[in-house]
């Protein structure tokens, strides 16, 4: 580390060096310790070489300082702007839901007066610039399963505006995601106090309550709807009425969950305020949900695009901010190596008439035993040898093989019942993760939809393929639909490729903005939060 500090410094000395451009003069501080020269020269002040050291152990501040020939950027009257806005974003981050306290605000004071001082500010304004554009954790250290890369946008060029901008304020507020999502999820999280039930009151006993319930239990379930402004009046206040489900249901929208009227244990724990399904998951979702949505900063979502929200059990294709297609997804296993992975790519191709490549995986698992069982077994499948040549089981000893040894591949032909059905969507990516059709409808009919190997079935592939093929053809249909006739399997090239994300919100508002809540089905926003709580993130310093 020590050596590679010396070459950080010795660089950030040759790039201040050769800055063609002047810099302007800092002021001095009041005892008049700090001087810095206003032009690039080959001769550094004290002051200048102190700043290079302190600044070599950061990439990021030795990149800034380099670039803008050793100049302070917070000290004295010149620096007073941007100190006020870095307290202020300081001040605000627990809109973020993240603690102010990571910034250390106590260490910053009002007039810093050395070096050590300016590191300070620096190292704390990179470090929230970093935050908000790209998020406080790493998510494969969060999660090894999450592969999404964040493209962070380069920390010494924010720095550089701030120290340029008439109002540093702006550099910070629009670090943060502007995605109306995230906005909407920073509302409910400022509101998370609307729907939390008065203390005293005695709570609803866990049940299945619907029109025709009658019970004791009622009353109560009734008195903390109306604490929080759901009320049902009633002549019976033990008869679950018309009345109660509408306010129920309307809670239940409120809260995220499904608005069926009906008083199950989820709304009931919610209602009660239980830690493990009351409000407490509901902020813990809406926080992780936030830290998702920093990761993706670096993606460009007012695109058209495609979004499968894994725990959604959905995929949609969102158009200036507009979903304008939905349909039902099945999504990988809760398995170690089924779970379906996070990552963005770019969509290529629709492929008509799809052959199936079992993945290896599938094929030594569940085709290898039986075809050492017997050689003619499971005759949809091609056996296909390295070179991509159809090989006649005749010649083959399966017996011989093992798992890791076995050297063919197992294609099925394009067919009524091929696994993948009559389209798939193709978008490059080093898990062979992708979108298609499937011969087993009657998955999308079930609440919880995890059943595949890791790839996303879709319950609607034609209509999906005729809006990816829609911007480019005006009868995509026609193109589908003679693509599929010919009975081949043909690749249609998407242009422009459509960016597709395959992301994991158990949190995420409707179109109304109403936040709605999903499953934890892989337990990743489990261990997402336990890595935020690492970082200090808690549910009682989040809020306005």
């Amino acid at each position: 580390m020590a050596v590679q500090r010396v070459r950080i410094f010795a660089q950030i000395m040759l790039v201040a060096a050769a800055g063609a451009m002047a810099v302007p003069a800092a002021a001095q501080d009041r005892a008049g310790a700090v001087t810095i020269a206003s032009s690039p020269r080959l001769h550094f002040s004290a002051a200048q070489m102190q700043l290079a050291q302190a600044a070599a152990a950061d990439p990021d501040l030795a990149a800034f300082y380099g670039a803008n020939g050793l100049s302070p950027a917070f000290l004295g009257k010149d620096g007073a702007a941007r100190r006020r806005a870095l307290h202020q974003a300081i001040d605000g981050m627990a809109r973020h839901g993240i603690p102010a306290s990571r910034y250390q605000p106590e260490a910053l004071p009002d007039w810093p007066t050395s070096v050590a001082h300016e590191i300070a500010y620096a190292r704390q304004a990179a470090r929230l610039l970093r935050d908000l554009t790209g998020g406080i954790l790493t998510p494969a250290v969060a999660d090894p399963e999450i592969k999404r890369v964040v493209r962070r946008p380069s920390i010494p060029d924010l720095l550089a505006r701030l120290q340029a901008a008439p109002d540093p304020s702006i550099v910070f507020r629009e670090a943060a995601p502007r995605h109306p999502a995230y906005l909407a999820l920073q509302e409910a999280l400022a509101g998370k106090a609307e729907l939390a039930v008065p203390s005293g009151l005695p709570r609803a006993p866990e049940a299945v309550w619907h029109v025709g319930s009658r019970g004791a239990g009622i009353a109560p379930l009734r008195a903390r709807l109306a604490a929080i402004g759901f009320d049902a009046p009633a002549a019976d206040p033990q008869l679950y009425d018309q009345a109660l489900a509408q306010a129920v249901a309307g809670y239940q929208r409120a809260a995220g969950l499904p608005d069926d009227g009906v008083a199950g244990p989820r709304t009931i724990a919610m209602l009660n305020g239980d830690a493990s399904s009351g409000q407490a998951a509901r902020q813990r979702a809406i926080l992780v949900a936030m830290e998702r949505l920093r990761w993706m900063g670096g993606e460009d979502l007012d695109l058209r695009h495609v979004w499968v929200n894994i725990p959604e059990y959905s995929t949609t294709i969102v158009e200036n901010g507009h979903e304008v297609f939905r349909t039902r997804s099945v999504v990988g296993k809760d398995t170690s190596d089924m779970r379906t992975p996070e990552f963005s790519e770019l969509m290529s191709n629709v492929v008509v008439n799809p052959s199936w490549n079992v993945p290896r995986s599938i094929a030594v698992r569940d085709y290898l035993p039986k075809l050492k069982a017997n050689r003619y077994a499971v005759s949809h499948l091609d056996v296909v040898d390295r070179a991509g040549r159809v090989v006649s089981r005749d010649s083959i000893d399966f017996s011989g093989f093992s798992a890791s040894s076995f050297p063919y591949r197992l294609r099925q032909k394009p067919s009524d019942d091929n696994a993948l059905g009559v389209v798939k969507f193709i978008f490059p990516n080093p898990w062979n993760i992708y979108l298609h059709d499937t011969p087993t409808k009657h998955l999308f009919g079930n609440r919880m939809r995890a059943h595949s190997n890791g790839c996303i079935r879709i319950g609607d592939p034609v209509d999906l393929a005729h809006a990816l093929l829609s911007v480019q053809s005006d009868d995509p249909a026609g193109v589908f639909r003679r693509a599929r006739d010919s009975g081949r399997e043909t690749w249609l090239v998407l242009r422009p490729a459509v960016p597709v994300h395959l992301v994991y919100f158990t949190a995420w508002p409707d179109a109304d903005g109403q936040i709605r809540l999903f499953d934890d089905v892989y337990g990743r926003d489990a261990r997402v939060w336990q890595a935020l709580q690492a970082e200090g993130v808690t549910l009682a310093q989040a809020g306005p």
